[in-house]
């Protein structure tokens, strides 16, 4: 199947039995596991109709590419995890918070940010299809469940989805050392896409043109910069905050 895709551990599995059981084609569970976690996982597969096949612990190692799969491992039809953005943003019941990440490569990193996103309630995380880490095992594990429930969009044209959102009203705020405003003295729009780059290189060129304001973080010691998950989860905490004043 062209758009099989694997994932692995407990937070990964778990959050795909409960949001999207019917992407699930088959579960794999290590032979002689009974404990809490994994009766759950076999209760909810069971009560979802997902194929369940027990396996020793090798068979379990080469299914994950040697992953810390903690016992179980899961493939999933990706097609059946499609969402457009288009889709999101018309049915939200408050002003959009977006996540855009440019040149993020690493899939440590994008595992990361969808983590950052789903505990600061951003509605959609968008990426361009180049250049960019595409969703596997390693980002799900990393996401700890978050990379199943939070919509990650990738675009063929991001320059033109940052377009379509500044019709629709949403700002989109980059993140940049050189920004004209600091974090702490910035006023988040009610409606915002915040655009983080890839540590040391930043964003691509057109995308920081694209910007309607550059905000930077203020660095009060002696590290230059910070690991783009870290820069994420600051700015959207303080968008959270400003919106419950």
């Amino acid at each position: 199947m062209s758009n099989q895709r694997l994932i692995i551990g407990f937070h990964a599995v778990n959050a795909r039995l409960w949001q999207n059981p019917a992407s699930i084609t088959e579960l794999y569970v290590q032979e002689g596991r009974h404990d809490a976690r994994m009766r759950d996982v076999l209760a909810k597969a069971e009560a979802e109709n997902v194929r369940v096949v027990w396996a020793d612990a090798a068979r379990l190692d080469t299914l994950s590419k040697h992953g810390r799969h903690q016992g179980v491992v899961g493939f999933i039809d990706a097609s059946k995890s499609h969402i457009d953005l288009d889709d999101v943003l018309d049915n939200l019941q408050e002003p959009p918070l977006l996540l855009v990440l440019d040149g993020i490569t690493d899939p440590h990193n994008l595992g990361a940010c969808l983590r950052v996103a789903d505990a600061m309630g951003v509605h959609a995380v968008i990426a361009p299809k180049d250049k960019s880490a595409g969703l596997n095992a390693t980002v799900s594990k990393v996401a700890c469940g978050a990379a199943e429930v939070v919509p990650y969009i990738t675009v063929t044209n991001l320059a033109r989805t940052l377009r379509d959102l500044k019709q629709r009203g949403i700002w989109i705020v980059g993140t940049d050392m050189d920004g004209s405003s600091d974090l702490y003295h910035f006023q988040a729009p009610e409606a915002v896409a915040w655009v983080m780059g890839a540590e040391g290189s930043g964003m691509r060129r057109l995308t920081r043109e694209l910007c309607d304001i550059l905000v930077s973080i203020p660095m009060l010691g002696t590290v230059e910069s910070l690991n783009v998950s870290v820069s994420a989860g600051m700015v959207l905490s303080e968008t959270r905050r400003q919106r419950s004043v």
